[in-house]
């Protein structure tokens, strides 16, 4: 019995701790001193809660880092499981903007708690890497793409993501420079499926 009353209030609690992070992201976007008190009022919590989640700016600057890497992360696998490799490339490389657009807006707030004295290292980008690998090799093996590049390659190629003024009129820029990365990736790739089974 004791386990099934466990149950709901985890759920709340992820909830609440997913509603925090939705909210920060914004708020700190917008501005990087937001106050944690305006954060929690605006995720609907109360202080001990939101304290219970993250003691402290720094924790909470560097879980939003970790946790939206995560996602994007995570949909790498998720995009595979119904596009054709090619397409779950292209369509995760939009998500991996929208992720780095969202980390240029927030950089104030990402160096203020990285050079906080004794604060934690910034998350490395390891699930990412992970993630490219598993679409490229997805992509090499369908004939869908060239042989050979690697998740460091392609980090590489698409590294002008991170020069882009997220204030600015992004989207175009983007979606140009990811349509060429992604030209190059398709050129000299040895298409062994017939177009129709490519979806």
């Amino acid at each position: 019995m004791q386990h099934k009353k466990d149950a709901p209030v985890r759920s709340d609690a992820q909830r609440n701790r997913e509603r925090i992070l939705a909210v920060a992201l914004a708020e700190l976007t917008r501005c990087a001193n937001t106050p944690l008190s305006a954060i929690a009022k605006k995720a609907g919590v109360g202080q001990g809660t939101f304290y219970r989640n993250f003691p402290n700016r720094e924790s909470l600057v560097l879980e939003i880092y970790r946790h939206e890497m995560q996602q994007v992360a995570d949909s790498a696998a998720q995009l595979l499981a119904t596009r054709a490799p090619d397409r779950a490339l292209r369509e995760w490389m939009d998500r991996l903007a929208r992720f780095a657009l969202a980390k240029a807006g927030m950089a104030d707030a990402i160096r203020q708690a990285t050079s906080a004295p004794a604060a934690p290292a910034k998350p490395g980008h390891a699930p990412l890497t992970s993630a490219a690998e598993l679409l490229l090799r997805a992509g090499e093996e369908a004939g869908a793409i060239r042989p050979g590049v690697t998740a460091d390659d392609f980090i590489l190629a698409i590294a002008g993501l991170w020069q882009i003024d997220p204030a600015g009129d992004w989207e175009p820029r983007v979606t140009r420079l990811l349509d060429l990365v992604m030209d190059g990736l398709r050129a000299g790739a040895g298409r062994g499926a017939p177009p129709a089974a490519r979806g």
